[in-house]
Order: structure tokens, then C-alpha cells, then sequence
């Protein structure tokens, strides 16, 4: 069984190992297992049973994850997005008044739309044509974003009526655990010690338990019933021609914020060739797609790749044996969900400031010496955490490369596949904003 694991997922070369891809995968989880408890208290808001979401957040990721890992082979875990599911409840049912039923027919709707495109070339063919520079500069506002969400949540920024942002009060014990922890995963990683981020991430959450800080839930439970939003879809409504800009918003969405993860992941994996292309990149985006569809029918919002999977790729996370990790987890975490929601946030926090520290070291990756190429990278890099997407992120940075490119006499630099990603992101920005 080893040799044969051995030989499936390509071990030897790409120069990791069996425990290595386990650990990687039991980092991911740990840094994106929030999702459980996230995304069906933001569904729920919506009107959805919150311990049906809750199975359907498992399942879907689980689904999405071993499906990445045994098809593409990459490290990247799968689960419900954040964003996707804000878009869902606060835009398309309390802001437009649609029923949460309606909401999912069309998340299935666009899922299979995305499952079209993915066995299609054009999808494969856009993200192959991203220009080198900006696919550095993806990879380094991913870190940005995550560097921002984990400052989020570990109250060391907070939100300003008169600055948007500001420092939060760092005398407070989240901020000071969550430094604390960063502090102790930067140290251990410089002397090479394996499982540096899990290690960290574990005594942290543990100081909280012990301090009281953070609340230690138990370990089982009894997974609740899932028939509260399993197959509970309204296509009739979501068909209607008014729901065509509700379903084109969330395939553009999801189709890029998909191929921003996979690009930033498989820049850090090492995996992209030396002609600047992915390879199996037609069955990294059928995971995501497949994942999307058959979530809307275990009853969640849009699924996606996780920019969380930089922690596993950090931690030697190199092939799908770390996404399947990833999956059985969150199978797991069906049963084990009281554990997993005692994982405070401050603890995940400073796993992803660390991570998102090493994959800014992408910027060191771009051409400094032409400023057509490294302004629109520096401008990508710059959008994904002030926009709070990364799907817009990369927007705004294909707009900058054509206009950059063009009003400096050089057109021909510019791929017919970047031309055609700005304009539609042009008309996403003008239209559908």
C-alpha cells in the first residue's frame, strides 16, 4: 500500500513524504477549520437551519478536497468561500429578497456552468495566459489578504468609522497570544523543526484553554440532521431571465477566485513548469466546479479553493495525499466538531500571519527592472486585501496590464487571453458592481 501511495501522488519527486503530506494536511485543516462554524452562522442569517449547514460545510469540503487530490494531485483543500457566502445572505436573499432556496438553485446553476467551462479549454487557457509577473504578484496579494484576514481575527486591527481601519487594543489577550504564536512558529520553522505551524497553532489554543481565554467545547457529538437544507433547491425561480446577473456574478467569482488560489498555491508548491504553466490544471478546476455544484446540493453556498492551503504547502504539503488528509478531516470533524470549534481564532491567526509572511516573498519574483510589468503586479498585489477579493484583485489587474501595456506602445506584449479577461472584468466592475 505504501509503494503504491508512493507511486499515485508522485512522492519521491517532488522530494517529500507520506508523513510529511499527513502533517501538511492536518495543518490545512487546522487553519480553515473556522469555515464549520462560520459559514453556517452566516447562512443561517439567511434563514437556514444552522446544524444542517453545518453537515453540509463538512461534506462539501470533504468532497471537493478528496476529489483535488486524487484527480489534480495538488495540495489544495476545498470548502465553502468566505465572500461567496457573505454575497449569498447579505446580497442575493436579504438584499434582493430572494428566498435562501432560490439562492442555492442558482449557486447549482452557476456550478454547472463552471463545470462546462472547466471541461472546455477556455478556462485552462485564460489562467495559462496569466502574464509571469502577475501571477507572482497573485501569489503575494493572496498573502496580503490572509495576512489581513488573520489580523482581523485576532482583534490586532479593528474597524474605524473615520480610517476604515485601525490598530486594535493590543494590550488585550488576542492580539498578544496571536504575536505570541506567530513569535514561537517563526522560531521553531528557523531551526528546522517539522510541524513548527501545528506546534504553535496547538500551544496557543492550549494557553487559551488552560487561561480560559478560549472555550474548550469537548470532543464529540452527535452530527445534527442535514434534511433541513439537503436538496432544498427552487430552480423554477432561479431560471427566471431576472437571476442571469445573479448567476454570471457568482461563476465570475468563483471562477477566479479559484484561479487565483491555484496559480498563488502552485507558485509556493513549485509545481508551476518552466514555460509558466500549470499542469492538470483542467482537473484542479473540475474539483472546484464539481465541488460548487454538489455543495448546492448538500445545501451551502459556492465551494471553493482555499487560500488556506498555503499553511499545508508551508509545512511540506507538496501533493492531493494532503487535500485527501484535508477531506477525511473534515469527515471527521462531523463527529468531532465541539474539538474543532475550541480552536480559537487568535491561535489560527498567527499560522496564517506566518503564511502569509513567507508567500509575500513572491513580490521578489517580479521584473524590477520593467515598470509595465512590475506596476500592474504591484497594483494586483495591492487590490486583493483592500478589496477584499481576490477575484476582484486579479480584475484589477488585468485592466492595469492592458491599459499600462497599450498606453506605452506595447500591445503585442498582451495575450488575446488577457485582453479578453480585462474586458470582462470591465464589464463586471461597470454592470454588475
Amino acid at each position: 500500500m505504501q509503494k503504491y501511495i508512493h507511486q499515485f501522488f508522485d512522492i519521491e519527486r517532488r522530494n517529500t513524504s507520506i508523513q510529511k503530506e499527513l502533517m501538511a494536511g492536518f495543518t490545512t485543516f487546522l487553519a480553515m477549520a473556522y469555515i464549520t462554524i462560520v459559514n453556517p452562522a452566516i447562512l443561517s442569517e439567511a434563514g437556514m437551519d444552522f446544524g444542517g449547514v453545518f453537515v453540509a460545510t463538512c461534506l462539501a469540503a470533504a468532497l471537493g478536497s478528496i476529489i483535488m487530490g486524487l484527480t489534480a494531485n495538488y495540495p489544495i483543500a476545498l470548502a465553502p468561500g468566505m465572500g461567496q457566502n457573505a454575497f449569498f445572505t447579505y446580497t442575493i436573499v436579504i438584499g434582493m429578497g430572494h428566498s435562501w432556496q432560490t439562492a442555492l438553485a442558482t449557486v447549482f446553476i452557476s456550478g454547472c456552468l463552471f463545470i462546462i467551462i472547466s471541461l472546455l479549454p477556455i478556462r485552462e487557457w485564460i489562467i495559462n495566459s496569466i502574464p509571469k509577473n502577475l501571477k507572482h504578484a497573485i501569489t503575494a496579494g493572496i498573502g496580503l489578504f490572509l495576512a489581513f484576514i488573520a489580523l482581523q481575527n485576532a482583534a490586532i486591527v479593528q474597524a474605524s468609522m473615520s480610517t476604515l481601519v485601525t490598530a486594535g487594543n493590543l494590550s488585550n489577550a488576542a492580539p498578544i497570544l496571536a504575536l505570541l504564536g506567530l513569535f514561537v512558529i517563526v522560531a521553531l520553522d528557523s531551526k528546522k523543526i517539522p510541524g513548527a505551524i501545528v506546534i504553535g497553532l496547538l500551544a496557543i489554543s492550549l494557553i487559551g484553554w488552560i487561561s480560559g481565554l478560549a472555550t474548550f467545547h469537548g470532543v464529540v457529538s452527535k452530527p445534527p440532521p442535514m434534511d433541513t437544507v439537503f436538496l432544498q433547491l427552487d430552480l423554477e425561480t432561479a431560471f427566471d431571465l431576472s437571476m442571469i446577473s445573479v448567476i454570471f456574478s457568482l461563476l465570475l467569482v468563483d471562477v477566479f477566485d479559484a484561479a487565483g488560489t491555484i496559480v498563488g498555491i502552485a507558485d509556493r508548491s513549485k509545481l508551476i513548469d518552466k514555460d509558466g504553466k500549470i499542469p492538470r490544471l483542467k482537473w484542479a478546476l473540475l474539483a472546484d466546479s464539481t465541488a460548487t455544484t454538489f455543495g448546492a446540493l448538500f445545501g451551502t453556498s459556492p465551494t471553493t479553493s482555499y487560500i488556506e492551503s498555503a499553511a499545508g504547502v508551508e509545512s511540506g504539503g507538496r501533493t492531493g495525499l494532503s487535500a485527501i488528509t484535508v477531506g477525511a478531516l473534515f469527515i471527521l470533524c462531523l463527529a468531532f466538531a465541539p474539538l474543532v470549534k475550541s480552536i480559537p481564532s487568535f491561535a489560527t491567526s498567527a499560522a496564517l500571519l506566518f503564511v502569509a509572511a513567507l508567500m509575500t516573498k513572491s513580490l521578489t519574483e517580479i521584473d524590477w527592472r520593467d515598470m509595465t510589468e512590475f506596476f500592474p503586479a504591484i497594483i494586483t498585489a495591492i487590490a486583493m486585501p483592500f478589496t477584499f477579493s481576490i477575484s476582484d484583485g486579479i480584475g484589477i489587474g488585468f485592466i492595469s496590464y492592458i491599459c499600462v501595456k497599450v498606453l506605452s506602445g506595447n500591445p503585442r506584449d498582451c495575450s488575446f487571453a488577457s485582453y479578453f479577461v480585462a474586458a470582462v472584468f470591465a464589464i463586471k466592475f461597470i454592470f454588475l458592481n
